[in-house]
């Protein structure tokens, strides 16, 4: 893909006092010399679900990561709630409202839900109890098993107790890597199911899918990234049926 590609679908931008988190084209990368994001940029609203797509290597779970302050942000800044958080480490970025949901070793296996859960309010143990009733509101098979150890759970349960200790923050915003994956098509659709429970109950949610088609179905507004830039930008519905994202990144998906 060229550097030359424009947005098509392009919905309107949010207005700034709506904005939970921008990220102002930034430049990032593992290695020395070595970009895997190049001047991309990103806006989520207050209440938004925000969708991330695109090819294989094109810096989706990198963007997750350098605003979570994983991924040395070289140019551009992240700012949340009008703060610059660029570079923060991990612990500060929790406390002040980012959740964070890796794809992979994103549970104790050891502890309880309730422990995995307990940990998640680690810094704010304050409303445990309140917090946990709103998590098992959404995630109510977790509420009956609160005692069982994460490690005896499927996949698709364990997401659901990551999910649920990066609610215990009562995080501004929530970052998911891939909650779909190494899923069942019967586990896949749950776990959409439940992101949007999370946004509707309020939390402004960016999340990561290779599964392109079902993230543009229930998202507010899509990103596709392709080579480290955003590409396109536009509604989920009108990225879903933009001939353009269709043929270069959902194919058959698209129909």
């Amino acid at each position: 893909m060229s550097d030359t590609v424009s947005s098509t679908a392009e919905a309107p931008a949010p207005a700034p006092s709506d904005v939970v988190v921008a990220v102002n084209s930034i430049t990032a990368g593992y290695l020395p010399g070595v970009n895997i994001l190049t001047h991309a940029s990103l806006v989520a609203a207050k209440g938004e679900l925000i969708g991330i797509i695109g090819p294989n290597g094109a810096g989706k779970s990198t963007m997750l990561k350098a605003i979570f302050g994983q991924v040395k942000i070289r140019e551009g800044s992240v700012v949340l709630n009008g703060e610059d958080i660029t570079g923060l480490k991990a612990n500060k970025l929790v406390a002040k409202g980012v959740g964070f949901v890796p794809q992979t070793n994103n549970v104790f296996p050891s502890l309880t839900i309730a422990e995995n859960l307990q940990m998640g309010s680690y810094q704010r143990p304050k409303g445990l109890a309140e917090r946990i009733d709103f998590v098992t509101s959404i995630f109510p098979d977790l509420g009956k098993r609160l005692n069982q150890r994460a490690g005896s759970l499927s996949g698709g349960e364990r997401q659901m107790v990551a999910m649920g200790r990066a609610l215990m923050m009562d995080p501004h915003v929530l970052l998911l890597d891939e909650p779909s994956a190494g899923l069942s098509p019967s586990r896949q659709d749950e776990a959409f199911l439940r992101v949007s429970e999370i946004n509707k109950a309020g939390v402004t949610t960016i999340m990561v899918e290779q599964n392109a088609r079902r993230c543009l179905q229930i998202c507010d507004r899509g990103y596709v990234l392709d080579q480290g830039r955003d590409a396109y930008t536009g509604s989920g519905r009108d990225l879903l049926n933009d001939p353009k994202v269709i043929g270069l990144y959902l194919g058959t998906l698209g129909a």
